[in-house]
């Protein structure tokens, strides 16, 4: 089975064919990512209206050279397969409508593929044996989630963040500190040079017995700590190793509670395997804080290549794939919602 994937939820156009083999396994044949980050970059954060126009003129270039790279035809694909949330909605409907339009003029069918279960599988796209039973982390711009994933098809929401989200705490506090959008990738690269014990910020709900998140009191914790640093209130006048430092501290705060967050909700389902997506999943020192703590207890971590961290469409076809395969197709009346919750186009958690 073959199937073609676009995903438009904030500020990637993107596509991708994803096909099943002979032998069960999953081959990526392509994916193309259009990203609108040097636009964005110049108002320092995303402008819906701006996302959606830009995802109109960019995506049919985007489809035609994904179709190319997979030397395949639009009539060979077997199911179209369109992110129906959760994001920005006007962006969403960009890609979402194109995908149904393919299904109707080729009498193939459509799958509306929740952004937020395409992050979760994408781990697994490049790992042969499909997806097993496994505990899941999703740490993004928007959401920080740990499901216990039993199936492609089967889970259970475990924690999620309760007001801002790991990504955006990296985001909001970049901002504060005067780095250029995105925030979180900025964060990560100085705080290789940084000393992270120099400020103690907050580990917020890391001793609480449930499995939820919260940022926005260490997002706090630097606000009333930089009129320390800097009498001019100005976080370009910060010399370069307090700035370093910063970061370093910011990103050992949210690494540690994600980190130990994780643990805790692998030892609670039992799962010997844990697997990390996300934008977050590419930041560097999570990335090797998760594998340190994973080899520790003996647990295999699953993470996917840093191509498919952030937004891409390789993740939708690979769910919608999936779906398909289990026969779960979607009516072309299927709407986009921008707050659309894990557990499906129809099922919410």
């Amino acid at each position: 089975m073959l199937v073609l994937g676009i995903e438009s939820s904030c500020d990637e156009t993107a596509a991708a064919l994803m096909e099943s083999t002979a032998e069960g396994g999953y081959r990526l044949l392509s994916s193309v990512v259009s990203t609108q980050i040097p636009l964005h970059r110049l108002y320092g954060g995303v402008i819906p209206e701006l996302a959606s126009r830009n995802h109109i003129t960019a995506l049919p270039g985007v489809l035609r050279e994904a179709l190319e790279r997979a030397g395949r035809g639009v009539h060979e694909v077997d199911a179209f397969a369109g992110t129906a949330g959760p994001g920005l909605v006007a962006a969403l409907l960009v890609g979402n409508t194109a995908a149904k339009a393919l299904a109707l003029a080729a009498r193939k069918p459509f799958v509306a593929v929740n952004h937020l279960e395409g992050h979760m599988l994408s781990p697994f796209i490049t790992r042969p044996g499909g997806v097993p039973p496994h505990l899941g982390l999703v740490v993004s711009g928007g959401h920080s989630l740990l499901v216990d994933v039993r199936s492609s098809s089967d889970y259970a929401l475990l924690g999620r963040s309760a007001d801002d989200a790991a990504g955006e705490a990296f985001d909001k506090i970049a901002k504060m500190l005067g780095l250029p959008y995105p925030g979180g990738p900025e964060i990560d690269r100085l705080a290789e040079s940084g000393d992270p014990e120099r400020f103690a910020f907050p580990r917020p709900m890391l001793h609480e017995s449930h499995l939820n998140f919260s940022f926005s009191g260490l997002k706090t914790a630097v606000l009333y700590t930089l009129p320390k640093l800097v009498p001019s209130g100005d976080p370009h006048d910060l010399d370069a190793q307090t700035l370093a430092d910063v970061c370093a501290g910011v990103r050992a705060a949210i690494t540690e509670v994600l980190v130990r967050k994780t643990l805790r909700a692998a030892k609670q389902t039992r799962r010997r395997v844990v697997a990390v997506s996300g934008g977050v999943s590419c930041n560097a020192g999570l990335r090797r804080a998760l594998q340190a703590a994973c080899e520790r207890a003996r647990l295999e971590l699953v993470l996917p290549p840093p191509s498919l961290t952030t937004d891409n469409a390789a993740m939708i076809a690979f769910a919608g794939l999936l779906r398909a395969e289990a026969g779960a197709y979607s009516p072309l009346e299927t709407p986009v919602d921008p707050n659309l919750k894990l557990g499906g186009s129809q099922a919410r958690v």
